[in-house]
């Protein structure tokens, strides 16, 4: 491969000890001549498996050290229960796991880019992908004096075979074969699939794919219930169990919520969607999802909305929520647009206090119980039976004043609004 003809001294490259980021290594070295290569790694709650020994795998490759940060509390925290706030849902179905997880894991590639001096980072995102967009319009915002480096629009390599086969002329170890079928990507939140028979939207997925939630056809045939207490619209208890993290107490935190949850759900297999996506760089993608604990989650948070705002402030939040799904899933978290999005909601949510059940049942999680001292809920004007406090005839008046711009435009159009009004008039 020729040389790159360019300055680089000290790189640190997000690394996940994968096939693609352990060739990136080496490749790094020798096409950036007199290059350091660090490598860092983020525990966004992804498992243990995934992180075991990528340390030593890093090194093993050819990097000098290996960062590995535990995001997964301020992950849940800072970014998960903020954008649960704007009820954010893109296209109607995708709960936004792979691109929630993205800021926060720029955020700590750069810190770390800066800590060790560098003055590049890199990525191993492919050319055809969100992801890349994504981290970089982050690294632009945070420290855009470092440059960036993106090997799959730079190296000749095309394919798993050209990576294994690069790995394997230079005698590096990878545990990446070519019987991998699907590309996955797990945090906290949830995990995705891609590739295999999935790229193929008239092929049903297989068992296979699944890998977090049981089929629901297999699931209990009791259901399960859940109860989320709400604080302000942050989630600090479940089933009477504290959540909130005080650290005075010390609670269980928001990362520990998720695990709850995430279990709970998986068992009664909550969470599945399978769908095919409109990808920022402007091709259709075809993925499923399983997302058990925010499936709840997100059912309690809008179920505890239903009871608290009123008409006008949800559907302003529901317009917010479609927005933000739109600049999350761009990667433009670090925007002023998002900053605002962000606070709209977060004003929202200061009532959002209140207790929510969700029954789990095969796949399904839904609202079955809801209370708030805030709620706008009154049984008395609701009610089908006797009451006193709503005088049915008022709304004959409201109703003629409701839909007066359409009796004027129908007179109007018939020719006989006119004729009224003279009629009026004499």
């Amino acid at each position: 491969m020729a040389l790159v003809k360019k300055n680089i001294k000290k790189v640190v490259l997000a690394y996940s000890g994968g096939l693609d980021t352990s060739a990136i290594i080496p490749w790094l070295k020798e096409n950036y001549e007199g290059c350091e290569v660090i490598a860092f790694c983020a525990d966004v709650g992804q498992g243990d498996e995934e992180l075991e020994g990528v340390k030593e795998k890093a090194l093993a490759s050819g990097a000098s050290e290996c960062y590995v940060v535990d995001l997964k509390e301020e992950y849940v925290k800072e970014y998960i229960y903020p954008i649960l706030k704007t009820g954010s849902v893109y296209e109607g179905q995708y709960l936004l796991g792979t691109s929630m997880a993205r800021p926060i894991i720029a955020k700590a590639h750069i810190e770390v880019a800066l800590k060790v001096g560098a003055d590049a980072v890199c990525h191993g995102c492919t050319g055809k992908g969100n992801d890349q967009v994504r981290f970089e319009s982050c690294f632009a915002a945070l420290a855009p004096e470092l440059t960036v480096i993106a090997p799959w629009r730079e190296w000749d390599m095309v394919s798993r075979e050209d990576l294994l086969d690069y790995l394997a002329e230079r005698d590096i170890p990878c545990s990446a074969s070519l019987t991998k079928i699907y590309s996955r990507d797990a945090n906290a939140w949830h995990i995705s699939h891609e590739g295999g028979e999935l790229e193929d939207p008239w092929c049903e997925p297989s068992k296979e794919v699944w890998t977090m939630t049981v089929d629901p056809m297999d699931a209990p045939d009791e259901a399960e219930k859940v109860q989320l207490s709400f604080l302000e619209g942050e989630l600090v208890a479940i089933d009477g169990k504290d959540f909130s993290g005080n650290s005075e107490e010390g609670s269980a935190g928001a990362y520990d919520a998720l695990m709850y949850l995430n279990a709970k759900g998986a068992a009664h297999g909550v969470g599945r969607i399978d769908i095919v996506e409109n990808r920022l760089v402007g091709m259709k993608s075809r993925g499923c999802y399983e997302t058990p604990g925010g499936t709840i989650l997100m059912a309690a948070y809008k179920g505890l909305e239903t009871l608290i705002l009123d008409k006008e402030s949800l559907k302003y939040r529901e317009s917010v929520g479609l927005e933000f799904s739109h600049v999350i899933y761009d990667g433009r978290w670090f925007t002023p647009l998002a900053k605002a999005q962000l606070a709209s909601a977060a004003s929202f949510a200061e009532k959002l206090t209140g207790d929510v059940v969700v029954k789990l049942y095969k796949g399904m999680a839904q609202v079955i119980q809801r209370r708030s001292p805030n709620s706008l809920y009154s049984e008395a004007f609701a009610t089908f039976g006797a009451d006193d406090v709503y005088d049915q005839k008022h709304a004959e008046g409201f109703i003629r004043l409701f839909s007066l711009s359409s009796r004027i435009t129908a007179l109007s159009q018939n020719g006989s609004l006119k004729a009224s009004l003279n009629d009026k008039a004499e």
